[in-house]
């Protein structure tokens, strides 16, 4: 009798209105913006005792030491963790696409996180920043948009369990020139990463970015108590972790680099759900995030996905996280990079523009002191090679030794089995699809061209769709953004813009990359000769006085010769060749051309012994 009364109950509970929701954990990303992982859980002395709520999440749950995003930008990490896999896959991977007039429409097989979670039966809702680089369906995304993240809409969170959301911080952004003075930082406690100036203006800088997190601290701790105070803590998963590095570092944010993909990562919850106070050194990807936060919500994990449950059963410890940059604002780039247990690798595939290109933060003072110090001599030899230098093809460091990426071995022979193995790696990733392999269409290109007048676009790929009115081969845009007369139809190239080193010339077979230090080309003689080429001219001879100097400095002594095409398509050489000697100085090769007449392009030859160094200062016309 006893088994039959327990049958028939079990006949009777599809009737009953039993909700199900109480066994599912609440899931709450708090997700920070422009945020390094400079707490003191992290082992950041100066921040210990001024970060207790995230502190505390870590203590009562688990931080993750080597934890990476995809990419060093906001809106394409944000897209990628969205959807699950990498932004270069779906056409994400451009900074802020989908704003202008172009729209991007993401795969139709592919759906966001928030909506996977909401058919899944969970209250889904975004407090602030969102930040996409496609079209999206809200409302088939989030149960509750919220554009600022205050207030927290406790009475809804509470009336609608279980639920998914993120609250957005401001992280790194946050203006703290009101913060109380007793619990700032004081600059003179802190240390200046090796990788930056040691002066006054960037310890105040770094302090600036601890006062920060100190701020952001006492906002989660608002939300932890609210959590609490509303009767959630207990069956909520709550989840701390940033989009990528500090915004006033430029080595940090928009660069791929440890200090730009390095990010914090605490989870905190119930122990069915997240182990308690443990530290984990693996290496994570953030898009591991998005497929564990389905697992917590008992969802299945789509076939696109390229992250994993971080406590599932069948949880593969990585070799590598991999990462992407592409264009950041109206800065165009193309930048692909690993990190594996010891070493980085990066791939750079743009390499007539040096590390540091101009971009939006150019008129920032910690931007404009780097650049004052290279241009008086004073920035020491590392840094200048590492912001102002010659762009190499690749980079591996070994972070176990140098951690902020300043002694880059791609060239030691002592790791070339370790560069190869880190080439296959990327290889592999990259083989996956990579739709940053093609540059954006001309209708994206002239979108960012019109962007605010204080941005300086002077990536040549935005040359093409500009006018250029005195023929120079520099487009009148161009020109006006490096100070230059776009109406003097005179050939002046100075190699100083960084975005685009080069000024158009290129090398002929035999030489490797020509674009050197900010303000320089330079490349060897691997046969004792070569040439480079300038087309694209339709510049009037009459206009250039005559003469035409190319400054220069060579390792041995050099015949160097100056030819013109005039619109047959033959290349004429003009009288030399000019001998070109060893010494401390640029010496001025200078050459008469023709008083009258057009040069549609020039060539400019060099014969020296093998392995001559040749660096070019400028290259000017009617130059004295």
């Amino acid at each position: 009798m006893k088994f039959l009364g327990f049958a028939l109950l079990l006949s009777f509970l599809p009737l009953l209105p039993i909700s199900f929701g109480a066994e599912k954990p609440n899931i709450l990303w708090i997700f920070a913006e422009d945020t390094s992982p400079w707490m003191g859980c992290y082992g950041h002395q100066v921040n210990e005792g001024h970060t207790p709520h995230i502190d505390s999440l870590a203590a009562q749950g688990i931080r993750f030491s080597r934890a990476y995003v995809p990419a060093p930008v906001c809106s394409a990490c944000r897209s990628a963790v969205m959807t699950g896999q990498n932004q270069i896959r779906f056409g994400a991977h451009e900074h802020r696409s989908s704003r202008g007039p172009r729209k991007i429409e993401y795969p139709s097989h592919l759906k966001l996180l928030p909506e996977i979670m909401k058919e899944g039966g969970y209250f889904t809702f975004n407090l602030g920043k969102d930040d996409y680089n496609f079209i999206w369906d809200q409302k088939a995304s989030y149960s509750l948009q919220q554009k600022t993240r205050e207030p927290v809409p406790w009475d809804s969170l509470k009336a609608n369990q279980p639920f998914y959301g993120q609250i957005q911080t401001a992280g790194g952004k946050n203006n703290v020139s009101k913060f109380p003075a007793e619990r700032k930082t004081d600059p003179a406690s802190v240390t200046v990463p090796p990788d930056y100036p040691q002066n006054q203006l960037y310890r105040e800088v770094v302090a600036e970015h601890y006062d920060s997190i100190r701020k952001d601290d006492d906002f989660i701790g608002n939300v932890l108590a609210g959590l609490k105070e509303n009767g959630l803590w207990e069956n909520t998963i709550v989840v701390y972790v940033s989009d990528h590095g500090a915004n006033q570092l430029v080595r940090h944010k928009q660069m791929p680099t440890e200090g730009g993909l390095h990010v914090p990562f605490i989870v905190r919850g119930p122990k069915r759900f997240v182990p308690k106070k443990q530290v984990r050194d693996d290496l994570v990807d953030i898009l591991d995030l998005s497929a564990t936060t389905l697992a917590w919500a008992g969802l299945d994990r789509p076939d696109w996905y390229e992250g994993q449950d971080l406590f599932g059963e069948d949880f593969s410890p990585r070799a590598f996280v991999a990462a992407a940059k592409d264009r950041l604002d109206h800065t165009i780039d193309r930048v692909r990079t690993i990190r594996t247990d010891r070493f980085r690798y990066t791939r750079n595939y743009k390499l007539d523009r040096i590390l540091l290109q101009p971009q939006y933060r150019d008129q920032q003072p910690y931007t404009q002191n780097l650049h004052e110090l290279y241009n008086t001599g004073k920035l020491s030899s590392k840094l200048t090679e590492i912001y102002f230098g010659e762009r190499r093809p690749e980079e591996l460091y070994d972070i176990s030794k140098d951690p902020y990426q300043l002694y880059n071995l791609a060239n030691d022979p002592k790791y070339a089995k370790e560069l190869e193995a880190h080439r296959f790696m990327l290889d592999e990733w990259l083989e996956k699809g990579d739709l940053g392999a093609s540059e954006e269409p001309d209708e994206e290109i002239a979108f960012q061209d019109e962007g605010p007048a204080k941005w300086k676009k002077v990536n040549p790929e935005y040359e093409h769709l500009r006018k250029d009115s005195d023929g120079d081969g520099l487009s009148d845009d161009w020109e006006g953004y490096n100070e230059r007369d776009p109406m003097d139809g005179k050939l002046l190239f100075t190699f100083d813009c960084g975005g685009w080193q080069t000024e158009g010339w290129l090398p002929n077979p035999g030489i490797s990359n020509i674009a050197g230090f900010k303000g320089y080309l330079d490349f060897d003689l691997p046969r004792g000769q070569g040439s480079l080429v300038r087309s694209g001219l339709n510049a009037d001879l009459a206009r250039q006085g005559g003469l035409f100097s190319v400054a220069m400095s060579v390792s041995k002594p050099t015949l160097v010769w100056l030819s013109l095409n005039s619109g047959d398509g033959v290349m004429r050489k003009m009288a030399g060749p000019v001998t070109v000697l060893p010494g401390k100085s640029y010496k001025d090769a200078k050459f008469r051309i023709p008083e009258a007449g057009m040069v549609k392009a020039m060539r400019i030859d060099f014969q020296s012994e093998e392995g001559t160094i040749v660096e070019i200062e400028s290259m000017r016309a009617n130059s004295g």
